[in-house]
């Protein structure tokens, strides 16, 4: 069995939670029997959306041990406190795969890292998305704004300047507070629901955004893409997203937005879909 704890919930969102559905169903289209691993009942609903049935709910990472046994395939991909228990994981599992926190991120023990990028040869390097993105799909000209899941501090309302500068269209997130949208309706001249989440990154021309992770999907599907980056817990360096033409803009910087959303697309380098070996050429070797 093969087991991905993705750490989620509402403070946090649930980018790694897409990220993890993106993987696990290339492993279940390879015939491999897995399992995804959440932190709050919610994400493992939300990963009904993105193709994943089958998830269990547990704390933290330190619980990883209560489900997955002895021999079992674990991938982790959160930032949280071990407290000692990947070195116990490493030694207990057949394989242990970690997402990198950072560009300074190292191994630890005998896991297998999971960077990007990655520039040598003690790491797998991995862009995971979403196979759906690369779709070719017809466009329809709006500017979509997607913060991310969640939006704990008020965000959004608390940059009102900033959207009333801009006609966008909204994408709300999973963890927004009750009643919230009433208060955003004054801001966009359209709300979605988070369950049309893949179906409008797919379609629209323009997508504004605070999720590396979503920022990537768009990029994939053709659209103009801009990132704010107001985030400390990226799932990606900003120079790496650079490098596929998604622009970059620091906080919520109405001239820089409005410049990035006009100008042409300059030439960029291309995403790929990520390769599913990669890893299995891995668990082969072990």
């Amino acid at each position: 069995m093969l087991y991905y704890y993705a750490y989620s919930g509402h403070k946090v969102g649930l980018d790694r939670v897409r990220r993890a559905a993106a993987l696990l169903k290339k492993f279940q289209n390879e015939g491999m029997e897995t399992r995804l691993l959440v932190n709050d009942f919610r994400a493992g609903l939300a990963a009904r959306e993105f193709g994943i049935l089958d998830s269990v709910t547990i704390e933290t990472v330190q619980d990883i041990d209560a489900i997955a046994q002895i021999g079992d395939v674990v991938i982790i991909d959160s930032h949280e406190d071990d407290r000692g228990r990947l070195q116990k994981y490493c030694s207990e599992y057949k394989a242990v795969f970690r997402f990198a926190q950072d560009e300074q991120d190292v191994v630890r023990f005998d896991e297998i890292m999971i960077k990007t990028p990655c520039e040598d040869d003690s790491c797998i390097d991995a862009l995971i998305i979403d196979d759906a993105y690369f779709e070719e799909t017809p466009k329809e000209e709006r500017i979509l704004f997607f913060l991310g899941d969640t939006d704990h501090d008020k965000t959004i309302l608390n940059n009102e300047r900033f959207f009333k500068a801009f006609d966008m269209e909204l994408l709300l997130g999973h963890y927004f507070f009750v009643k919230y949208e009433d208060d955003l309706a004054e801001l966009f001249s359209t709300l979605y629901e988070p369950e049309e989440y893949m179906d409008l990154i797919k379609s629209s021309s323009h997508i504004v955004t605070a999720s590396a992770q979503t920022a990537l999907e768009a990029k994939a599907s053709g659209a103009k893409v801009v990132y704010l980056n107001i985030s400390k817990n990226d799932l990606y360096p900003l120079e790496f997203l650079k490098t596929y033409g998604i622009n970059v803009v620091d906080d919520f910087d109405v001239e820089e937005v409005a410049k990035y959303l006009e100008e042409e697309q300059a030439s960029q380098k291309k995403i790929e879909c990520f390769d599913v070996h990669k890893i299995k050429s891995v668990l082969k070797l072990l």
